[in-house]
């Protein structure tokens, strides 16, 4: 028989998962180095953490834009006034010109066209030049009385931007001693407007260069989180792209969101064709059951943990898993579907179950030629005997009472067995599991083996409308032997309990796709199942009863998994208690469905 059914059920812990502690487990650390030894991931990184920074190239561009507009006003105001302005006034002007035009060219060739980082050197040499052009542009518009003296504070905050905050206040010294010096060497007064005109220089390097190392600092925060981003991002992608799992989500109106390669394969749906669109029937015609499978699971707002579909092509059967990701209201949720191709394996296990199949008759057809071989060996001597002369009258009476009573127990044998060998569904109806225990529980209390017995029933308000598909009769004779069984171990004066409730338990077959379960529980107060015998309480004839055949629990066994559910003996219920008989039955929601 099916090892299953014979189990003794404990609650197992879950195996706790490996703790990951590094990016080579991929937990990305933050402001960690990502180290690992995959070409494409070392590409990858490189491509992410080693490219050029966007943001001083662009600043570049503007002090390039901003120092050409300048010189070039000044070139074509001298150009302008050629004929009235000082030889010297346009030659200065006409070589700040070339000179800017020069380094300008030659700088954008070196950042934009040859793609060169720009370096700490090379943003210090920027910097600098602009302030000395901005000094020989304030010598040549009138020292202390030029309109051009504010460009010192564009130089001053490129500098600030582009340099460390230290970097920015050299830059803002070296501003004001050259405008300090073009005033000394003009020969003007020095007044208050001199000194609040340097005081400004540093205030705004130190303000500009502490908001610009803030942003720098932030930036590549920033810049780091994205990397890692990134590169979680595409090994994600790899390893779904990899597994040899079908991964789809959809979201809540049905359309497909996501398909992995595994799945679009065993489901011979091209991703790119469904992707965004309504997949469900395909999904049905492909694989029937999944699509109705996520509509459920969209419907009911709960995943299921497992299930399979129908056969499709080529017989293929897919063991499937769903979960429900919830969404801000009022967007309805998406759901996920993993699922692998287990027609392999259900092959297997049909193999299997017919050799254990095969073997469980053989195991009963021995067990059966045991049973009727003793009673036969007593009526065949019995009987020798009364053929015989000389008996004793009162011999002769024990003999016959002997054939009697061994024929009366082949005769409930047989019957027993034939109702165990019988054991299937006859018709599939809605039943009341409340109702129906309750009919077998009254059958039970005037039954001779129950006499002297308390029997207690105590059925939750749920169970007491929760409804599973089944054959009446069948569920009538289950319930009946697990309330006698009881009755006959509890013993004079001892004490039987039924429960029932619903619960919610992944127990029961994966082909019904349900965790909603209707459970009664039968507990007596006897001597309880020994440890080593828990193996085969369910096994046909196995009894530790005198007088009993052992079919009563076999029997209970086949009906529930007649029924799709199961049957288990579990711990016991603390002192005083005995056995403790389990039976899962699927229930069914408020449509009729399992």
């Amino acid at each position: 028989m099916c090892p299953a059914r014979a189990r003794r059920y404990y609650p197992v812990p879950a195996r706790a998962a490996p703790r990951l502690t590094g990016p080579e487990n991929g937990r990305i650390i933050r402001g960690a180095p990502l180290r690992t030894s995959d070409p494409r991931r070392m590409a990858r990184q490189r491509r992410f953490t080693t490219g050029t920074l966007p943001e001083p190239r662009r600043l570049l561009a503007w002090v390039y834009m901003a120092r050409m507009s300048v010189v070039s006003a000044i070139f074509v105001a001298a150009a302008w006034a050629w004929r009235d302005a000082p030889p010297g006034t346009t030659l200065a002007a006409t070589l700040l010109f070339v000179t800017a035009l020069l380094v300008t060219g030659g700088s954008l060739w070196y950042t934009h066209l040859a793609r060169r980082e720009p370096g700490s050197l090379y943003r210090y040499t920027q910097t600098v030049f602009d302030v000395f052009m901005v000094a020989v542009v304030v010598h040549l518009t009138g020292g202390k009385d030029s309109s051009f003296a504010p460009l010192f504070v564009l130089a001053i905050f490129s500098g600030a931007v582009l340099l460390p905050i230290v970097g920015g206040m050299l830059i803002a010294v070296l501003a004001s001693v050259l405008y300090f010096g073009e005033i000394v060497w003009s020969a003007h007064a020095l007044d208050a407007g001199v000194f609040i005109q340097i005081v400004i220089f540093a205030s705004v390097a130190l303000v500009t260069g502490y908001l610009g190392d803030r942003l720098r600092h932030t930036g590549t925060v920033l810049g780091e989180v994205e990397t890692e981003l990134r590169l979680l991002r595409l090994d994600t992608d790899d390893i779904l792209a990899s597994i040899h799992t079908g991964i789809l989500t959809l979201n809540g109106h049905g359309h497909l969101v996501y398909m992995n390669p595994t799945a679009a394969e065993l489901l011979g749906l091209p991703a790119h064709r469904f992707l965004g669109q309504p997949v469900l029937a395909a999904l049905d015609e492909a694989a029937p059951g999944l699509g109705q499978l996520i509509e459920s699971s969209l419907r009911n707002r709960a995943g299921v943990r497992r299930s399979q579909t129908g056969e499709g092509r080529d017989g293929m059967v897919l063991g499937v898993s769903t979960t429900v990701v919830e969404r801000p209201d009022p967007e309805p949720p998406s759901v996920t579907a993993i699922f692998q191709d287990i027609t392999g394996s259900r092959r297997m296990e049909a193999l299997r179950r017919r050799a254990e199949r095969l073997e469980a008759v053989a195991e009963l057809s021995a067990s059966l030629a045991h049973e009727i071989k003793n009673p036969l060996a007593s009526i065949r001597s019995a009987t020798e005997q009364l053929a015989s002369d000389g008996i004793d009258p009162e011999d002769r009476g024990v003999l016959r009472n002997l054939v009697v009573r061994e024929s009366d127990r082949l005769s409930r044998l047989l019957t027993e067995f034939i109702d165990f060998a019988r054991v299937k569904l006859r018709a599939s109806t809605p039943l009341v599991v409340g109702r129906i225990l309750g009919h077998a529980v009254e059958l039970v209390r005037p039954h001779p083996d129950s006499s002297g017995r308390t029997i207690r029933v105590e059925i939750t308000p749920d169970a007491h409308e929760a409804e599973v598909r089944g054959d009446e009769d069948l569920l009538h004779r289950a319930f009946l032997n697990l309330v006698l069984n009881a009755a006959q171990w509890a013993g004079p004066g001892g004490t039987v309990l039924v429960e029932s409730d619903v619960v919610e338990s992944d127990l029961l077959s994966t082909a019904l796709s349900t965790t909603r379960a209707v459970r009664v529980r039968v507990t007596d107060t006897g001597p309880g199942v020994p440890m080593g015998d828990v193996e085969h309480v369910f096994d046909p004839f196995f009894t530790l009863r005198p007088g009993g055949t052992g079919l009563g629990l076999a029997l209970v066994q086949r009906a529930a998994e007649a029924h799709g559910g199961a049957v288990f003996v579990d711990e016991p219920r603390g002192e005083g208690w005995g056995a403790t008989f389990t039976l899962y039955l699927p229930a069914l929601d408020g449509n009729g469905e399992e």
